[in-house]
């Protein structure tokens, strides 16, 4: 514990000399001069306002709350940085282990202490100057404004506004800005299609006006690097890298607030009365905050994972462009950065190497990056001390990084994590279903392969499988569909044109209509009797896969065709399917799914088996309960299964078919032997009658004594007027 407190104030700053975090670009100062106001008061006033259709106001309001929380940020970031360089601000020698005549114990604490007030002193000061009376503590937030800003959702309400106020440009520039960071937003990706259709709106104002710039240097230096023109991509690569400290040290900076852990403290995490304790606890936390920068910095908006050794990535980069420019010295800087990080690194030995031999003659002078420098010592300072606490106090530290030295970590913890990273998924997660491997010899279905399972398309109880079809079995049950809805048929949505969208031509065909039009001769008998096989086909593989020891049933079988309209698909906003779970009636607002009517309460999984791909539009996807957030799309082709569990855990919908026509036969199967399909069993009976019939046909038409017609017609007769249970099967 006193190692731990000793270094305590060692790391607790920003450098000086750091960039300032810039405000959110594209948001002129509203009250020029004037101390900022609370964000949160600021943001609840711009609701309000919005909430009354006061846009004007509300547009106000908002954009104020944003300039108030970046200049919470760069005050943060300013102090921190003018009060470690102020004259006195260094440790006391006796604090860093010098030796000290009058050592002894507890001879630190009183040194400690006083650094730390004279530190609280000067930082309370400064923000007064900057912020006004109260400083940070007036504008202090709560977390869950601070994941509103964080989501961006202050431009999708500003978005909105600028549309009603017919501020068009700025309205997309808003939306453009919270798309960025939400790209699986349904709504946004609605707005953005209805705003990139507006001649009114110039391209250039599709802008993010909140992304770090160095994400910009960096994808411009790469596009550089590509076309081989080094020395263009230098310096975007250079602003890249000095981007993304900059950013790493405004991170940091956040992570000093004494809000940003209220919530822990409030769950009781660290919340020991000891003064030692609680000054230990909150110091871990910080430099867990700030080990979290690396990763915070590495990820771009709207992706849920960093680029792996994203600044060495960019150091690569960099001495290659040197050399290829001819600057060696350069080169050499960052290859030996690079080393910095792995210093076993065959590449970058290798490159050393040859820059040395093309310099000619040693140059001692040379070495890494005094950035980069910088960053890794401060780094394995943080990294030290949160392995202590981890060994000494039982607490929690993931290291982001794959560079750090294993001889930094405690003896004692090495083993511990080696066999966390060596860990089996199934040891510390709920066992996945099987891969195909592992029961694909039971089903002796040839040609078909598990394509995605549940953790590809990033959910529970999913897969994705080919091969069920041929083309010719998708043809001939296409062909099953056109006929039947040239005949008038439309069963399975109460004769309704469009049940989901007034954009789309709906025709559903059952089991069982299919079986009567073939008895009728108006459709082709294989159709309606491959129909039959498939959805076999499909309960068995389902079956399989999900529910091996427990028999599934088929509970309804439809064959879909949904046909984009011509005329009707201009600025259209709608989807095909809206979201929707199988077996409860899903309520985005509160996430949670009621197994109750009107839902189909005793469906258990459900199967889509795609016929054809000729349309636009029309893919499957998979969303969160919120109905908004998209986690997994499926591109429909010819023999493609999408399996499914039936309840909440699945929420799925269409984009809309814009055009062609798009086929698929949509089955569900239950656990409950009383809902299993009886027109399945009926169309089954149907058809193999009729077989039978042409058999006996067959056969009199080839007896020398045929019976006499009164009889055969009497037979007839009686095989018409037996009575026969026809349900009607309607599906919303």
């Amino acid at each position: 514990m006193l190692r731990l407190l000793r270094l305590l104030l060692l790391l607790l700053l920003p450098p000086p000399g750091s960039p300032e975090p810039p405000e959110p670009p594209g948001l002129a100062q509203l009250s020029p001069g004037s101390p900022p106001q609370a964000p949160d008061l600021l943001y609840a006033d711009g609701l309000r306002a919005y909430s009354a259709g006061a846009w004007a106001p509300a547009v106000a309001l908002l954009r104020e709350a944003l300039r108030s929380r970046a200049a919470l940020g760069r005050a943060r970031q300013e102090c921190g940085a003018s009060c470690a360089a102020e004259p006195g601000a260094a440790l006391p020698s006796q604090l860093l282990g010098a030796p000290h005549p009058v050592s002894g114990p507890g001879v630190w604490e009183p040194l400690l202490l006083r650094a730390t007030l004279r530190r609280a002193e000067c930082l309370t000061q400064c923000a007064a100057r900057r912020l006004g009376p109260g400083g940070a503590a007036r504008l202090r937030v709560g977390s869950a404004l601070r994941d509103a800003f964080r989501r961006r959702e202050p431009y999708n309400y500003l978005q909105r506004a600028y549309y009603q106020l017919k501020k068009l440009d700025l309205a997309a520039s808003a939306a453009h800005t919270f798309f960025v960071a939400n790209p699986t937003h349904l709504q946004m990706r609605e707005d953005m299609a209805k705003y990139r259709r507006m001649s009114a709106i110039r391209p250039q104002s599709f802008r993010d006006l909140v992304t770090p710039l160095y994400w910009a240097a960096y994808d411009t230096g790469l596009e550089l690097l590509e076309q081989r023109e080094a020395a263009l991509a230098l310096p975007q690569l250079e602003e890249a890298l000095q981007g993304s400290l900059a950013h790493m040290e405004s991170c940091r900076a956040a992570c000093e607030g004494p809000e940003e852990h209220q919530g822990a403290e409030e769950e009781g995490e660290g919340s020991q009365g000891g003064l030692y304790e609680a000054i230990a606890g909150h110091w871990i936390r910080v430099l867990q905050c700030r080990q979290h920068c690396v990763a915070d910095t590495a990820t771009r908006p709207g992706r849920s994972f960093p680029v792996q050794d994203f600044l060495l990535s960019q150091l690569r980069r960099l001495h290659e462009a040197y050399a290829q420019v001819g600057n060696m010295s350069q080169a050499m800087e960052n290859v030996l950065s690079v080393l910095l990080f792995y210093p076993e690194d065959e590449a970058a030995k290798k490159a050393l190497n040859q820059y040395q031999t093309q310099l000619g003659e040693p140059r001692p002078d040379l070495g890494p990056r005094e950035d980069i420098q910088r960053f890794i010592l401060r780094s394995l300072g943080e990294k030290r001390q949160l392995y202590y606490a981890m060994e000494h106090l039982g607490t929690r530290f993931k290291d982001p990084d794959s560079w750090t030295p294993e001889a930094l970590i405690p003896k004692a913890l090495r083993e511990r994590l080696r066999e966390d990273q060596e860990k089996k998924p199934w040891d510390h997660q709920p066992p996945q279903q099987k891969p195909l491997a592992h029961w694909k010899d039971a089903l002796l279905m040839e040609g078909v392969t598990l394509t995605q399972d549940a953790q590809q398309l990033n959910g529970s109880e999913r897969a994705v499988l080919d091969g069920l079809l041929t083309s010719t079995e998708c043809g001939v049950l296409l062909q099953l569909a056109k006929d039947a809805a040239e005949a008038g048929a439309r069963s399975g949505y109460r004769g309704r044109r469009s049940p989901h969208s007034p954009h789309e031509r709906f025709e559903g065909l059952t089991v069982l209509k299919a079986a009567q039009l073939a008895r009728a001769g108006t459709v082709g008998k294989p159709g309606a009797k491959l129909l039959l096989e498939v959805s076999e086909r499909v309960r068995t593989l389902t079956q399989a896969y999900f529910s091996p020891e427990r028999p599934l049933h088929l509970s309804f079988t439809h064959l879909v065709c949904r046909s984009a309209i011509e005329g009707e698909q201009e600025q259209r906003m709608d989807l095909s399917h809206p979201v929707h779970a199988d077996n409860c009636v899903l309520d985005p607002d509160t996430g949670e799914c009621w197994r109750e009517p009107p839902a189909y309460t005793y469906r258990d999984y459900s199967g889509l088996l795609y016929l054809n791909d000729d349309f636009k539009g029309g893919d499957l996807f998979f969303t969160q309960p919120n109905a908004l957030t998209v986690t997994a799309q499926v591109r429909p082709r010819c023999g493609r299964l999408v399996a499914f569990s039936s309840g909440g855990e699945n929420p799925h919908g269409v984009w809309a078919v814009t055009r062609g026509r798009r086929c698929a036969l949509a089955l569900w199967h239950t656990w409950a032997p009383e809902h299993s399909e009886q027109e399945w069993t009926e169309a089954k009976e149907l058809l193999q009658e009729e077989e039978e019939e042409e058999e006996e046909e067959d056969i009199l038409s080839r007896d020398p004594s045929p019976e006499p017609p009164s009889h055969k017609l009497q037979r007839v007769q009686e095989k018409a007027g037996k009575p026969r249970r026809v349900r009607v099967r309607e599906e919303l």
